[in-house]
């Protein structure tokens, strides 16, 4: 056979070749935060359907997805390999990327620790080695960090950046070269490798020539890499959209500055791309899957999650021995005496049996750290309790560290651990938010900042911010760019895009590059990508190693913290645990008003839950102030709910939430307590498990009771089952294995299916019941101050703002309401906190705007002052200040306030020194009107002592037919009604299909306004510049609770 005088292919002489392989050895996911625009999970998936024979993901100085790419390598089948790209520091601001890769444990740890020194380091780090470099992007180590932890990494030399190109282009080959042999002296000829990579540029080829040839005169091997950015090209516009946004230019400013890649190559390739792009470097190629098979490394810590104790002993059987000990002291304390001793068998049994799951989980010491941690607060005057799913652990009511009786409250232990649950338990403890910095700094002293670091949180994209930065990258006028922003009302930038393009007349129509086609389509990639680290609220996780051997620890903002890179799912995918030492006002609050009450700071636990009056004021919606139940949908049930007994409060904390209300459960539940409808259970053996919810499932527990109820799971199993259901995993052999097991115990098909399905559609909404009969009871400790002590409890309510659902001038009119005088702010009598006062409430100086600590300070130093001359000369305040004072009636005391402002002069005169020549008698003026006197205070306190501003318009609004919200509540269902009012609450949850909520203050009291999506785009815009409003709307009453359906809002004259 002939081929025309040429040489035959290997097809065609029936030679098979073998098949390129590939790896990827350089590759960045979002997590190097605005320099890449693919998840973790896009890039793993993607390289497996390409085939490739590993990944690594090598964020700018990160690790924050290592865990969350390790977990979809496995899933796609692809080898994960661990690394990050650093900045070789060389003084004088110079350096050169350099990338790092985990070739084992070894290497793992000391990557974790060359992170954290490049990132800023714990301290003990940074007082070992002077050569640290404080700054968080790029992370910026020096060759002797690098030599001191080069066992077990592997190092590649990057690209344009790194140590061989940027010095080549820069016209420096000797530096290039010296370069080079300086890492192979840290690194050896086996652990460092000169990367070649072809951008498809227009001198790729010739770089890469010029690198290959660079290595072999430093005697170094050359390895084939991408730099991959994004998973697929279709990301490339939103990486150039990222860039644009962290350099902070428009896309052409930034694409004429070099910033941009110059085409849209970024992207992972599989082997038969790698082919053509390294065909002049076959070795380097193959490199590259030989060094990919190098790397393993596990992500699994659990042996790490507990530390040793503050004297340093870590025996789990002492840990035990100690465990068993307290909770025995605890059984004596709680159970021994009074109306609980009769659950006392009950308890110790149920201890006996938590302590065995306990101790095979080994987290005994993990308990007893975290009642140290509480017995230190509460020895400190701290006021803390623990809820969420400890609250269901008998163990952490005996240690101190849960308030709620687990046993008379029907509480779940298996909803917090179990033997057969894969997923460690954290604990939640909730602290006076004003003193909890001092708790977190006594875990970092006590366990040493080694082992303890915040957990992080990622911020990402959300609409407004998304339509902002983007708007600004795509060169749009800030106007429209604010026009867009402000009427955005969903989180969601993807749902968002979806509204613009509706609201859109000619989005149908507008060219590929329109800036608002660009601004939708990019909003839609940009939803969850990160924007920046931040800090989880209150998650902290003790380790028992030095953390940074695990993760990377970078110094938090605030001082005296710092935070690892991983996040809460990822921290627990890990096998660590997270303690979360949370803020809570409201215990701050109970703390204050019992101090001010002159009361013990114990009193609130010799308090019965059982007092009717507390209920009375509940069931009539009294609740303005009260922990968890003064939302205005909370108002609106509590009414129809009718809470009678401390159960009900529970009941009454987790019904009103996303759960419950989508899964229909609400309406049922409340016919069925009214009697209007029968209690039913689709099977008998589902009534020990929905009993004391009538049929109806509301709290997430209830999920795992049914699932064991009817069916053969187990409480662990049954928790796995709700958590994959909660994700919308719906695991089909998870299904069949429910559905065989209900009907071994007799329940027909159709019956088991319909249970499954009501377990399905509910997972993932309900709420804990622990974690609600946690806030029950500081739901009830509030309401016993409301009732008993109102003065202490309003005062304090003031002082922690901000704090549950309403302002402070809402607050203060209900203070009125329960006849409570309000005293307006004065400089004599005044001071930077509310006070208690003949019998009322004094207004803070913090109220008035402008007046901040320091001038609040001098103000208290020299208090009582004898005049407007006094209080400048001695206090120091600039006249503009002083003016605000006044006009705020702080300065009544003094005069008449148009007589004080005339006297003052040129209040635009900003100094403080000038001379202050107030006339020996005043000056004749026309008294301040009240009206304008109630609209200065408003306008610099946001409230007034004396009257609330609607009641100046009452005369104006009862000739436009307006009553007022007291006159409102009292009519008739279907009524028609025009109320005027101040908007002091507007709320849209996600959950109400489009409907906005809006709370209405006059001087007589709320009322709930309703505005259905329709009415509610009509009155959009005004509702955004004005908070005086008339609501022409129709009465609704469902039993007791009232509510107005507005069919138009318009803006109060006047």
């Amino acid at each position: 056979m002939t081929y025309g005088g040429r040489r035959p292919t290997h097809a065609e002489r029936g030679i098979v070749t073998p098949m390129p392989e590939y790896a990827e050895l350089r590759c960045q996911s979002y997590f190097s935060l605005l320099a890449a625009s693919s998840s973790p999970e896009a890039l793993a998936e993607r390289a497996g359907a390409l085939g490739l024979r590993g990944l690594a993901l090598t964020d700018v100085g990160s690790l924050a997805g290592a865990v969350r790419f390790s977990l979809a390598c496995r899933k796609a089948g692809v080898r994960a390999i661990l690394g990050a790209t650093v900045t070789v520091d060389e003084g004088d601001g110079a350096g050169y990327d350099l990338v790092l890769l985990a070739e084992n444990q070894t290497g793992y740890r000391h990557l974790c620790q060359t992170l954290t020194l490049g990132l800023g380091g714990t301290p003990e780090q940074l007082d070992a080695e002077g050569d640290v470099w404080l700054g968080k992007r790029p992370c910026r180590v020096t060759l002797a960090n690098l030599a001191a932890r080069a066992e077990g990494v592997i190092a590649l030399t990057a690209w344009a950046r790194g140590p061989a190109l940027s010095a080549l282009q820069a016209g420096h080959p000797q530096q290039a070269l010296a370069r080079l042999r300086a890492l192979r002296e840290c690194f050896g000829p086996h652990g460092l490798f000169v990367e070649l990579d072809n951008p498809l540029e227009r001198e790729s080829a010739r770089h890469m020539r010029q690198v290959a040839a660079l290595a072999e005169q430093a005697g170094l091997a050359c390895v084939a890499a991408g730099g991959a950015r994004y998973h697929d090209r279709a990301r490339a516009r939103l990486l150039d959209a990222l860039i644009a946004i962290d350099a902070i230019l428009p896309l052409s400013e930034a694409r004429r500055q070099g910033l941009l890649p110059t085409n849209d190559a970024l992207h992972l390739f599989d082997a038969a791309e790698a082919a053509r792009r390294f065909a002049a470097f076959p070795a380097a190629m193959a490199r590259s899957v030989e060094i990919a098979e190098r790397c393993a490394v596990s992500l699994d810590f659990s042996a790490d999650r507990v530390p040793p104790h503050p004297d340093g002993s870590s025996d789990p059987e002492a840990d035990n021995a100690r465990l068993a000990a307290e909770c025995e002291q605890g059984l004596i304390t709680l159970y021994g005496s009074g109306e609980a001793r009769v659950r006392l068998d009950v308890a110790r049994q149920r201890l006996a049996g938590e302590r065995v799951v306990i101790a095979r989980a080994g987290l005994a010491g993990y308990l007893l750290i975290v009642a140290d941690i509480v017995r230190f607060a509460r020895g400190h005057g701290i006021r803390c309790q623990g809820r969420g799913s400890a609250a269901g652990s008998i163990v952490a009511y005996l240690l101190g560290i849960t308030a709620v009786d687990p046993i008379a409250q029907n509480l779940l232990f298996e909803r917090f651990l179990s033997d057969d649950r894969f997923i460690m338990p954290d604990i939640d403890v909730d602290f006076d938010g004003a003193r909890r910095e001092e708790v977190i700094q006594h875990v970092y002293e006590t366990y040493g900042r080694e082992r303890c670091a915040m957990v992080c949180n990622y911020v990402t994209f959300q609409a407004r911010a998304a339509a902002r930065d983007l708007g600004k990258a795509l060169g749009m006028p800030q106007d429209a760019i604010d026009a867009v922003a402000r009427d955005l009302q969903s989180r969601s930038a993807t749902r968002s895009a979806e509204l613009l393009a509706a609201d859109d007349p000619d989005a149908a129509t507008q060219a590929p590059n329109h800036p608002h086609r660009l601004l939708r389509e990019l909003m839609v990639q940009i939803d969850g990508v990160p924007r920046h680290l931040s800090v989880h609220p209150g998650g902290m996780t003790l380790t028992a190693r030095p953390i940074s051997d695990i993760v990377p620890v970078e110094p938090a903002t605030m001082e005296g913290r710092t935070v690892i890179q991983w996040d809460k799912e990822s921290m627990e995918d890990a096998g660590l645990i997270k303690t979360d030492l949370l803020s809570l006002r409201t215990l701050g609050l109970v703390s204050d008003a019992l101090d001010l009450a002159g009361l013990p700071q114990d009193h609130l636990t010799r308090v019965g839950l059982d007092d009717p009056a507390l209920y009375e004021m509940m069931q009539r919606g009294d609740t303005i102030g009260a922990f968890q139940i003064e939302s205005r949908a909370q108002m609106q049930m509590l009414p129809r709910l009718k809470p009678r007994r401390f159960e009900d409060i529970t009941i009454e904390v987790a019904i009103v939430r996303p759960g419950p209300i989508q899964g229909g459960a609400v309406h049922p539940y409340l016919r069925r307590r009214t009697g209007e409808e029968p209690v039913r259970y689709l099977h008998p053996c589902l009534e020990p498990a929905l009993a004391e919810t009538l049929g109806v499932m509301i709290f997430q527990e209830q999920t795992i009771r049914v699932a064991v109820a009817a069916s053969d799971f187990t409480p662990g199993e049954a928790d796995t089952l709700r958590r994959a259901l909660s994700r919308g995993e719906v695991d089909e052999a998870l299904r069949e294995r429910f559905l065989r097991g209900a009907l071994r115990k007799g329940i027909a098909p159709e019956v088991a299916a319909e249970i499954f399905a009501q377990v399905a559609g509910f997972a993932g909404f309900g709420f804990n019941k622990s974690h609600a009969a946690s806030f029950a009871l500081i739901t009830y400790q509030t309401m016993w101050l409301k009732r008993y002590q109102p003065l202490a409890f309003y005062c304090a309510l003031l002082n922690n703002q901000p704090i549950g659902f309403y302002p402070a001038e809402v607050i203060l009119g209900e203070a009125k309401r329960h006849g409570i005088p309000i005293h307006g702010a004065d400089v004599n009598a005044s001071r930077g906190r509310y006070r208690i006062e003949a019998g009322g409430i004094r207004l803070s100086l913090a109220e008035v705007k402008g007046l901040g600590p320091e001038y609040i300070a001098r103000i208290e130093a020299g208090q009582p002052f004898a005049s407007l001359d006094d209080l400048h000369v001695r206090a120091g305040l600039p006249r503009p200040l002083i003016a605000d004072l006044i006009r705020a009636g702080a300065c009544d005391a003094f005069g008449e306030r148009r007589a004080l402002l005339w006297a003052l002069g040129d209040t635009r005169d900003n100094s403080a020194e000038l001379p202050l020549d107030l006339p020996a008698s005043p000056v004749p003026v026309a008294p301040l009107p009240a009206a304008q006197a109630t609209l200065w205070e408003y306008e610099l306190t946001g409230m007034s002592a004396s009257t609330q501003i609607v009641s100046h318009h009452r005369a104006r609004l009862t000739r436009q037919g307006c009553v007022t919200a007291a006159q409102a509540r009292s009519l008739r269902a279907g009524t028609r009604v025009r109320i005027g009012g101040l908007i002091a609450v507007r709320q849209r949850p996600g959950t109400a299909g489009g409907v906005m909520f809006l709370s209405l203050e006059d001087e007589s009291g709320l009322v709930d306004v309703v505005l259905k999506p329709e009415t509610y785009q009509r009155a959009r815009k005004l509702l955004t510049t004005h908070k005086l409003v008339v609501v022409s709307a129709v009465v609704q009453r469902n039993g007791e609770a009232v509510s107005f359906l507005a069919s138009t809002v318009e803006a109060m004259e006047g």
